[in-house]
């Protein structure tokens, strides 16, 4: 009677055996090397989620649109909530820098309040622009 030695529960186990990597097979996709992680962009860019450089903000919000077209540093959040809250004495358009027709809307009290709906709705759509006529993008 020969008995298999036993192994120990209180000794470590022996390393596991590595499995060596099988030549790939005729048709089969060879194995994708590591990738490496990229470098830290220069001051100024940020990485686009294809590995793109893309020129940003100092918040580190995009510079451009998915076009590549200048977009407006100013926040389409700020922007709505001033036209939600304040919209009647056109405090959204003072902030994108559109001081004359701010200063219409105090006037006419936002155009009896129909200016103030159409703004908000065209900052919500993204479709607002300041005074370089650049879209408030930036959320």
């Amino acid at each position: 009677m020969s008995t298999a030695p036993e192994s120990d529960p209180n000794q470590p186990d022996a390393a596991p055996p590595t499995a060596e990597a099988a030549p790939p097979t005729e048709g089969a996709p060879a194995p994708m090397p590591p990738q490496q992680p990229l470098a830290p962009p220069p001051p100024g860019y940020g990485y686009a989620p294809n590995g793109a450089e893309i020129p940003v903000f100092a918040n580190g919000k995009p510079r451009v649109d998915e076009y590549g077209n200048p977009v407006s540093d100013k926040s389409r959040l700020a922007a709505a909530l001033l036209c939600w809250f304040l919209g009647i004495i056109g405090v959204h358009r003072f902030y994108v820098g559109k001081v004359g027709t701010g200063i219409a809307m105090i006037f006419t009290l936002g155009g009896l309040g129909i200016w103030v709906l159409i703004d908000l709705i065209m900052i919500l759509v993204g479709s607002f622009k300041d005074k370089q006529e650049l879209p408030l993008i930036n959320w």
